[in-house]
């Protein structure tokens, strides 16, 4: 693993509150939170409303798939910077019905070109056992782009 591209674990949740969220207006709407960006790991949190849910009143597959790949996404700008998905795999294992959605990414491999990340939402709700929902793996790409707030360091190859 490279040296961690934000100065703290702090510094690195503000950054994706200011800019990955706040910039994207599909994050923004959702109000996802994230919880931990640092040393190719990430958690976020979404708290789910009605109109996040299909027919059948779970989350829709768009919905859990936006936070496997904001996951995989978020992991890999912790040890590469701005990043953009160059592709993903989802797997979903049964339907997402709860009050919230977690994802926690983890970056299986960083290199100069990509990052390869896996990640795994859970369903939740107060009272109950989280319920695993989808698989995923993401091919992660660097932009080259040095954000403010990240400390430009090295991948490793």
């Amino acid at each position: 693993m490279s040296s961690p591209r934000f100065p703290s674990p702090e510094a690195a949740v503000e950054y994706m509150k200011k800019v990955a969220v706040a910039r994207s207006g599909f994050s923004s709407w959702l109000d996802v939170e994230p919880v931990t960006v640092w040393e190719g790991e990430s958690e976020l949190l979404l708290v789910m409303r009605p109109e996040m849910t299909q027919h059948h009143g779970y989350a829709h597959g768009a919905i859990v798939g936006l936070m496997a790949d904001n996951a995989c996404a978020w992991a890999g700008a912790s040890v590469a910077g701005d990043v953009v998905t160059g592709g993903y795999t989802i797997d979903f294992l049964r339907p997402a019905k709860g009050e919230r959605l977690r994802a926690r990414g983890t970056v299986v491999k960083a290199g100069k070109r990509q990052v390869v990340v896996r990640a795994d939402v859970w369903a939740e709700s107060d009272g109950e056992a989280p319920v695993h929902v989808a698989v995923a793996q993401a091919t992660i790409v660097p932009t080259g782009i040095v954000p403010t707030g990240i400390v430009p360091t090295g991948i490793a190859a």
